[in-house]
Parts: C-alpha cells; structure tokens; sequence
C-alpha cells in the first residue's frame, strides 16, 4: 500500500491511506490524529437519486406538501378545464342520435371548427417542414467559409434527425399542433433519452402539464407538474435499474382525468378501469432540503430553495426520485428548461386561447341554426296532423310509395273534412342568411 506524510502539529507521520484519517485541531494547541473514524461521510455523487439518502418520514411529509400544491394548481384551472371539456362537443366527431325535440331529429354539427382546426394544421405543417427539411441554420455574427460549412453540416445532421431517426417527430408535432389549435396551449419536452442513445422530442398535451394558472411563464414559475401515464411494468423496470427508489407501491388507482373520459366519449372508446396504469406526477419545484442545503462562500446554508425534479407515485404518495435540476459548476444554479410552451393566442392566464375559445360560441349557435334548417325541412316532407276518429286508413301508418292509390274508410263528408295537417312552415331563409354570416364571420376570425 502506498504511504503519505501527514504532519500535525509540527510532527511528520507517516501514514498508510491518508484518505481514511481525519486530523482535528484542540482548542489547547494539541492535535488529535484518528486513525479509524467511525462516521466518514460517503460523497453523494451530484446526479444521484437524492431520494435514495433521506429519511422516509421527511419524503413522506415532503410528498403530503408537494400532492397538496399540485391539487391547488389543478383546482386554480378548473375554469379552463371545464371550457375545454365543453367546447369538445362542437368539433362533431360523436354521431348523435337525438329524441329532442322529436324522435329522428338531426343531430348534426356544423363543421366550422373542425375546418378550422384542420386548415391550420395542414397550413403550419407546410411552414414547419417543408421539402429541404425542418432546421435552417444561420450564422451569427461575422461569417467564415468554415462557419458557413459547420452551419450547413449541423443542419443537415439536425434533418436527418428530426426525420429519420426521431420517427415520431412529425406525428407528435401534428397532434401538437391539433390540441394547442383546440385548447390554445401545447407543450413539447426535450430531453436526453438513453435508451434510444440520442435527443428525444415528445408531445405533452395542456390537460397533462398542470401549474398555476396566474403563473406569467415557465421560467418564472416555482413548480409545475408533468402528469404522466406509465404501466406498472414500466415503473417496475425503472426501479430495477436504479433510477426509481425501489419501495412498495401497492396496487395501481385508475386515475382517469375528466378531458380523458370526454376523449374516450367522443371517440367510442369504452371506458374500462385500467389496473395496471400509474399516475406519476413529474414535479419541477425548488427545494430547501435538509442536508442538501445551498451554502454561502462561509460555508453556511442560506436557505436558498434550488430546482429539483421530483418524481411522486400519486396512488401510494410515495418519492420515487429526487434529482438536482441545474448544473453541478453553475454557480446562478439556474433550473434545466425541458419544456417549450407553445400558444395559439395568448390567453388571459398562462394557458392560451384556441379556436374553442374563440368561435366556439359561433360554431355553437351555426350548429343550432343548422339543426333547425333541416328538422324544418323534415317535418315539411313528411307532414303529420290530425284525423277524425272513425276515419280508418288500410296499411295505417306506412307511408304511402309514389303511384299508390289506398283504400280509406270514410265515415261521412270530404276527406279534407276529416284531415287537419299541423301547419309545419319551410326552412327559413331569414335563418339560413344569419347562419351565413355566423360562418363568415367565424372564418375571418379563424
């Protein structure tokens, strides 16, 4: 084993694995050389599970805090949340068979907003990738031949990227583009993924992201949460690979979100209880932990609060990670930005306005009038009303077929005597002009 020299107190030692001694100077003048310490403090690695490293009584208490401030900030967006719910409806996507306000009326929608929506993302989608790709590079700054060609090789590495390997790229910015158009907000995550060994792009829909809605930005804001949808296998195998802590979670809640059901409505799914589906809530909050305290330049903890991501199991309200959000030599200790927001129109809140918001009572009234038009046109083609009690018709009820002549027994008098057809008008013209305008109106707005 290799030996060191060590002095203490002007005497030279020599000691074998210095690492493993620990020198403590008395107030006396006298110096104390432990050979065999007890308690020396393992390093925790930076990007370890901090998790892992604290009492399970002080992740129970931080998981009761942080649950309980993911509720408030759900509950502050429960307007937006019910707006968006509503206005589903208005794309027309669920066929309606309606008994109001007659057995067989239309149930019909006016296709304003689906047009609407699609028309924008088929537009944008053009704009965002076009033939050559979608990354352009600029050089900024004073131009070179060997900036020009490290500009051009970077966007050709990014296309190749975006469309070749990330296969879910253009899929997942339809769907971005589709929802933030709907509901006025989008969110798109980046990050590393090792498993597939390169940078990863998903969709995160607006039902999915949760923070407070009197929040101005992303940067600005102390916490928000990531809700994310895992099978209990997955999480299984992310505790045994060591990036999840490995504790008991119970049996998985079915924790369907009011959007989701209306989803599943709207597309004829049937809802079924999903047992082996957890609800992990991805936390990015700032922090004061006990033991990982932010330390001044004197050494002493200043009670900074610094960014970390938390990953909480909602069902059990079990920690299964904590990890630093910044870099390690970043002295601001400045969170990791993995969101990108993206706005239809800008909102009175954090989330945006869409094409909900903004015609929907449009598409709502258009569909109304539409409905009216042509239950209008139905009762006039097929006239009902009221005849006289002795008056009997062979067949009774079956619609008389074009060139039928059928046979009536009639009491006494005319039969126009004993026939009073209820006055059903046709379609309005005054109503097909003003549902016109609505949709002109709702198009120029679009």
């Amino acid at each position: 084993m290799d030996e060191d020299e060590m002095t203490a107190g002007g005497l030279t030692v020599g000691v074998v694995n210095p690492e493993a001694v620990i020198i403590a100077d008395e107030d006396d003048g006298g110096v104390i050389i432990d050979f065999a310490p007890s308690d020396v403090e393992e390093a925790i690695p930076f990007d370890a599970n901090l998790a892992e490293h604290m009492d399970e009584g002080d992740l129970s208490a931080l998981a009761t805090d942080l649950i309980g401030s993911y509720d408030e900030d759900r509950a502050s967006r429960s307007d937006w949340e019910e707006a968006y719910i509503d206005g589903l409806d208005l794309l027309g996507v669920k066929i309606e068979d309606r008994t109001t306000p007659f057995d067989g009326a239309t149930g019909v929608s006016h296709p304003i907003l689906s047009e609407a929506v699609i028309r924008f993302v088929s537009q944008a989608m053009m704009e965002i990738f076009p033939p050559n790709g979608p990354v352009r590079t600029t050089v900024i700054g004073k131009k070179s031949v060997e900036k020009d060609e490290q500009a051009r090789r970077v966007q050709d590495y990014m296309n190749y990227l975006l469309t070749e390997e990330i296969e879910e790229y253009r899929p997942s910015t339809e769907q971005l583009l589709f929802k933030t158009a709907l509901s006025g907000s989008g969110f798109r995550k980046v990050y590393y993924d090792p498993t597939f060994d390169r940078p990863d792009s998903i969709f995160v829909p607006a039902e999915d992201f949760v923070i407070s809605y009197d929040t101005t930005d992303l940067k600005s804001s102390p916490r928000y949460t990531h809700v994310m949808r895992k099978s209990d296998n997955f999480v299984r195998r992310m505790q045994l690979n060591g990036f999840y802590r490995d504790v008991a979670l119970g049996d998985p809640a079915d924790e369907s979100s009011d959007i989701q059901t209306k989803y599943n409505e709207l597309t004829g799914v049937t809802e079924v209880s999903q047992t082996d589906v957890r609800t992990l809530l991805e936390m990015f909050v700032e922090l004061d932990l006990e033991g990982f305290e932010h330390e001044g330049d004197t050494g002493e903890p200043t009670g900074l609060s610094l960014p970390y991501v938390v990953t909480i199991d909602h069902a059990s309200s079990k920690v299964l990670s904590i990890r630093r959000n910044y870099k390690e030599d970043d002295p601001l200790t400045q969170p990791h930005q993995h969101f990108v927001h993206y706005k239809f129109q800008p909102g009175l809140g954090f989330y945006g306005f869409g094409l909900i918001h903004l015609i929907g009572s449009i598409a709502k009234s258009s569909t109304s009038i539409l409905r009216q038009l042509i239950d209008a046109g139905t009762l006039a083609n097929l006239p009902a009303g009221f005849k006289a009690r002795g008056l009997r018709i062979k067949g009774d009820d079956r619609p008389i077929e074009p060139g039928e002549f059928r046979d009536i027994d009639l009491p006494g008098g005319a039969i126009r005597d004993n026939i009073l057809p209820l006055p059903f008008k046709e379609p309005s013209g005054t109503l097909a002009q003003l549902m016109g305008v609505l949709v002109d109106e709702g198009r120029r707005i679009a």
